[in-house]
């Protein structure tokens, strides 16, 4: 199936094409011709397997031809919400439609002149957009689409008191699609509320499954005091194309990130004590050259990135549900991904109860640490000469020039190993 046969306008499968979209996901196969026919949607569907595009696509599709506000997208963070605004801004360009993204955070008063200039979807997060309702600043009269993204991670955030309110200023004629990675009876009971009655119920892959099947689960155990090492041996051995490393505080997300740094990799970071300019300036940058995110779990939830190969959990998830959260940002889209978690020995209930709660298979991987025995991280905040480096302790570590800017191959740890 290719997108010209979904009912979509010639001019926007064209410029889908452009950005090398040829062929919808399962849940845009089944989700998009019926929210072109006018349904009322809720739908169920894995992380990463396309959800934004299901929605967007025939959104910008029927919107008309006014400069009215006809599609208003809430979702539960800043990141996803800059996130669905860049993705919409692509596909609507063909139209020229104004996206406005609103959200804490930032400034409130930018926010409102945008609006003033005119839009023709806004994305943005609940209270943010609850905010600029109230004092008149957002208005909803000629809306024909409300679309709640990742519904189930807005329930565990607490917003979904401030979603039906908004949903209360959204006049009555109007398509309300949801999706969600899962189904919890509060979301379901939303849908009923604020759905007409004919909506389409749409489940998408293994409803026991809550990840994509397209991802490699591996596992590794090692002493505390090795971890570093361990990772260090995995990215030799299997070379990440492109990867986020996932850790439990901000304290070790800054150790990592700096440490890697000094070793030569081309690493942004992100967790929750860096601005929102910082964040944004982190995620873009790794969205368009770094190599590395080093984060927390304030980028497990709702962030996309096709390219992403790998996911290291350097710090093993809290529980199983943490653990799918992560382990979405890979595979998305239908691409091939990998998953390694770092554990010790008292770990290995974690493993037992992530196979059941996710219902995957994860394996057991050995990798010789020895060549990288002596690594360490890096005390906080330390980058100073004393840090001491043996040349030979990554042996795929990528040479520097006189300037300190990096010579030779892109990324010298990637070769290309079949994956």
């Amino acid at each position: 199936m290719k997108f010209e046969g979904l009912g979509i306008r010639s001019e926007l499968t064209s410029s889908l094409n452009k950005m090398s979209f040829f062929n919808p996901t399962e849940v845009q196969e089944i989700t998009i011709p019926l929210i072109l026919a006018g349904k009322d949607v809720s739908v169920r569907s894995k992380t990463g397997s396309g959800k934004t595009g299901a929605f967007l696509i025939p959104i910008i599709n029927n919107l008309g031809s006014s400069n009215l506000l006809e599609a208003i997208i809430i979702a539960p963070t800043r990141e996803l919400t800059l996130q669905v605004a860049e993705v919409a801004k692509k596909i609507g360009a063909v139209y020229k439609k104004k996206v406005v993204t609103v959200y804490g955070g930032a400034s409130m008063s930018m926010q409102i002149n945008a609006l003033r200039n005119g839009a023709n979807i806004v994305v943005g997060t609940p209270g943010r957009v609850l905010d600029l309702i109230e004092r008149r600043e957002l208005r909803l009269s000629n809306l024909k689409f409300v679309v709640l993204d990742e519904a189930d991670v807005m329930l565990d955030m607490g917003f979904i008191d401030d979603v039906e309110i908004i949903l209360s200023h959204t006049p009555r004629r109007k398509q309300v699609l949801l999706f969600s990675a899962t189904m919890p009876k509060e979301i379901v009971g939303l849908a009923a509320k604020f759905m007409n009655e004919e909506r389409k119920n749409i489940i998408v892959g293994d409803e026991k499954q809550e990840i994509v099947g397209n991802v490699s689960h591996l596992y590794g155990v090692v002493q505390q005091q090795y971890k570093f090492s361990l990772l260090m041996a995995y990215y030799s051995e299997y070379e990440p194309k492109k990867s986020i490393i996932f850790t439990n505080t901000k304290n070790m997300a800054d150790r990592i990130a700096g440490t890697l740094k000094e070793r030569g990799l081309r690493v942004s970071l992100l967790h929750g004590g860096k601005s929102q300019a910082e964040r944004e300036r982190a995620l873009n940058a790794f969205r368009h050259g770094e190599d590395v995110l080093v984060a927390t779990n304030v980028a497990a939830r709702g962030l996309d990135f096709p390219e992403i190969t790998d996911i290291i959990n350097y710090d093993a998830p809290e529980d199983p549900v943490a653990y799918i959260h992560r382990i979405g940002r890979s595979a998305r889209m239908g691409k091939e991904g990998r998953a390694f978690t770092i554990i010790n020995d008292s770990q290995r209930i974690l493993i037992a109860e992530i196979k059941k709660r996710a219902n995957i298979e994860i394996r057991r991987i050995e990798i010789d640490i020895e060549p990288f025995r002596n690594l360490k991280v890096i005390s906080r905040g330390h980058h100073g000469p004393n840090h001491e480096h043996n040349k030979n302790e990554m042996p795929n570590r990528r040479q520097r020039g006189h300037n300190g800017r990096s010579v030779g191959r892109r990324n010298s740890i990637h070769r290309g190993r079949p994956r």
